[in-house]
């Protein structure tokens, strides 16, 4: 749900980021409340948004994306425990993206996770309490480990400009940090993580600030290096992350989801020695096969006004078969385009379906995804 900031009164019991100020400054106009903590999601028109985006570059405060800090003796054995994605191979100052996975095989989150040293991890959350996760599975792990949250808050440099506007803050060498790789380092000063990752399906940055008090001073600096390649102060695009078939947590998946129904097959490793939480259930899940998938769909019809606000029934001669998770107009594509959740046995490219958008049915067909840059060339260059 979207706060407007002109009509809803913040309250103290949702936390604000170190970019708080910054971003009403700047022209924040709505927020929605994701880890328990206020993040902009509008600067006014959402496809002016997405055109900054992608033509340009865009600065968005993603603080509410947590972090749980994994250290101690036992943290690389720990952190693996957590997730079914072998990390045997992480290098240190490498980012890995993974699932979370309950004893039953289901999704808890889908973090990014950072490793700073050989026992030095962060997980970047998604919306859900991975830190509570993570200190209850330690509780009774009986590894020598310390969770914590640390002081870090990250923001998004995204966009083709980006490298142009981290050479203006960091100098030329920053144009070496490969994709998914990352730095510690400082900026005048203020103690940072620079990592080449980002929710956007666009080339970009995530720069971590390491002492809240100075988040302010981060904001404007990078803004003011920004100007000469039009920098504008932005949120995450949900056209741009649907284009990219980018995942989001309580839409697209949920404790309820597993990693093969979502087909990222790859980001489990059943064959590894290594113990993780629920493995056995993935093995059997594996085994047996699973009854839906998440597809790509084009809908047809006029341009949808909004993304949609709940789930969207998918039907095939009047039998529910699954749901629209995330639906969006892209203008760059001019089609209306969605994940949804469907029964394998209409998940094939070309099926068609039935969705029920609001009161209005419309047809939907499963089409590849991702809609954009498939092979994420954009992202990695």
């Amino acid at each position: 749900m979207i706060l407007d900031s002109n009509s809803v009164g913040f309250g103290a019991q949702i936390r604000q980021s170190p970019f708080f100020d910054a971003t009403r400054r700047w022209g924040a106009t709505g927020f929605s409340v994701y880890n328990h903590m206020y993040l902009p999601r509008s600067y006014g028109d959402a496809e002016e948004n997405f055109w900054n985006l992608v033509e340009r570059a865009i600065l968005c405060d993603v603080a509410a994306e947590r972090q749980v800090e994994i250290t101690g003796p036992d943290a690389a054995a720990f952190t693996q425990l957590l997730t079914p994605r072998n990390l045997s191979k992480c290098k240190v100052g490498q980012c890995k993206y993974v699932f979370l996975t309950t004893e039953e095989g289901g999704v808890i989150n889908d973090p990014v996770l950072l490793r700073l040293g050989e026992n030095h991890f962060w997980l970047s959350l998604a919306d859900s309490d991975g830190l509570l996760w993570a200190k209850g599975v330690a509780a009774y792990a009986g590894l020598n480990v310390e969770i914590r949250e640390p002081d870090v808050s990250p923001l998004q440099l995204q966009g083709p400009r980006s490298l142009d506007i981290m050479k203006a803050l960091f100098g030329d060498d920053i144009e070496t940090l490969k994709y998914y790789w990352l730095i510690e380092t400082e900026l005048d000063g203020i103690p940072l993580v620079v990592s080449r990752t980002g929710w956007s399906s666009e080339r970009g940055y995530e720069i971590y600030l390491r002492d809240h008090r100075m988040g302010d001073k981060l904001w404007e600096m990078i803004m003011a290096a920004g100007e000469p390649f039009g920098l504008k102060p932005g949120h995450t695009s949900t056209i741009r992350r649907i284009e990219g078939a980018m995942l989001s947590y309580h839409a697209d998946m949920d404790i309820e989801t597993n990693p093969f129904e979502l087909g990222l097959d790859r980001l489990v490793d059943l064959d590894m020695d290594a113990p993780f939480i629920g493995k056995d259930a993935l093995k059997a899940i594996k085994a047996k096969g699973v009854s839906r998938r998440l597809a790509g769909f084009e809908i047809g019809g006029a341009p949808l006004a909004r993304p949609n606000e709940k789930h969207w029934p998918l039907t095939a001669k009047g039998e529910t078969l699954g749901k629209i998770t995330s639906a969006v107009y892209s203008p760059r594509l001019e089609k209306n385009i969605a994940l949804g959740m469907v029964r394998t046995d209409h998940s094939a490219e070309g099926a068609a379906l039935t969705v029920l958008c609001d009161g209005d049915e419309r047809p939907a067909t499963v089409v590849e995804k991702p809609f954009y840059d498939p092979k994420k060339k954009i992202a990695s260059a």
